[in-house]
């Protein structure tokens, strides 16, 4: 097996604050290849953003990061220095949450996709910008030449998002992060950025991280799904096998809580799962599994955290009653995985 573009590997974040130190990623390990997409979901707080910061070495002062970050084989963690510094842009980039707090709006659109071109690739300014004006035609950008020289509050949403895209791929990095890269666009303009990430990662190569609350997107635009609760992985699996056969507790939740048509259409009226409790205070976390204060199958053994084991060939869960055959019969709601895509 080729090396993946990004191994993450017992990846552990924590910060010191005024109650204690608080660990809000804890023992995450994941990886990603070449041309795939990695979706991580799972509620606020759980851990992804900070995950992300983590893996492009964007982390606040003060945090103390552990574990192994590997791009391409090469762990940047364990590096002394400032090993990201050179590889943001070039070998990673990330696609933020809120395009118009992440743009310079002090500088046009061509000139901020121009700097990635200048810094890493050595371009003259007249070339960088020409090349500029092409990335921003590629990413669906009409008129794209007019485009570049507006100023960020001079474009939609949808064009901000655009050219943050441009400015994460002008360098064709080998690995892309996009934390919630869609939040507050309309349904048009989503379905037409995740059209363009998919292609542009079949056209380059790119692996890509996607963090989302959405399942359908994850249903429709990820290979591989690993689901955070309370800065752990919960359970990893195949996108299609985690929708046909989730086997933790918290993922048959947050599909049970998915909408569908499919009860409308057949004239059903049936009430959405919810998942019962509060997410754990991660400075004083409880033992064991955290999800088990909010658990309907949670035992004594529950006391011990779960390994993240393989329980079906590439998917993995943390869980102490997987596979969950028999223990949840019933707890799986039918329009789980359909709801999924609706």
């Amino acid at each position: 097996m080729s090396t993946p573009v990004l191994e993450v590997l017992g990846l552990t974040v924590e910060f010191a604050t005024d109650r204690g130190p608080l660990r809000a990623v804890d023992g995450v390990s994941m990886a990603v290849g070449a041309g795939k997409t990695l979706a991580i979901v799972g509620e606020s707080g759980c851990g992804k953003s900070v995950t992300a910061l983590a893996v492009m070495g964007l982390l606040p002062p003060g945090a103390r990061l552990g574990g192994a970050v590997r791009l391409l084989g090469e762990d940047l963690v364990g590096q002394p220095g400032r090993p990201w510094q050179g590889r943001r842009g070039r070998d990673l980039a990330m696609i933020f949450q809120e395009p118009m707090t992440s743009l310079n709006p002090a500088f046009t659109a061509g000139e901020q996709v121009a700097e990635a071109l200048r810094l890493h690739e050595g371009l003259a300014p007249r070339a960088a910008m020409d090349q500029a004006v092409e990335m921003l035609a590629r990413v669906r950008i009409p008129d794209a030449a007019r485009r570049a020289r507006q100023y960020p509050h001079q474009l939609s949403g949808g064009m901000r998002q655009r050219v943050m895209i441009a400015m994460a791929l002008a360098c064709r990095p080998r690995l892309l992060i996009a934390d919630e890269p869609t939040t507050a666009l309309d349904v048009t303009v989503q379905a037409q950025i995740l059209a363009l990430l998919d292609e542009l990662k079949r056209e380059t190569g790119t692996a890509v991280v996607l963090i989302t609350h959405d399942l359908g997107v994850v249903a429709d635009h990820a290979d591989e799904v690993a689901v955070m609760y309370a800065g752990r992985i919960a359970e990893a699996a195949p996108a299609a096998a985690l929708f046909a056969r989730p086997e933790h507790p918290y993922t048959v939740g947050l599909l049970g809580a998915v909408p569908s048509i499919e009860g409308g259409a057949q004239g059903k009226i049936t009430r959405l799962a919810s998942i019962e409790g509060t997410v754990p205070d991660l400075r004083a976390p409880p033992p064991g599994c955290r999800f088990a204060p909010r658990c309907p199958f949670a035992g004594a053994d529950c006391a011990a955290q779960p390994p993240l084991a393989e329980v079906h060939p590439g998917h993995r869960t943390a869980c102490w009653r997987a596979p969950l055959d028999g223990v949840a019969e019933g707890a799986v709601p039918a329009r789980a995985a359909a709801g999924a895509t609706a």
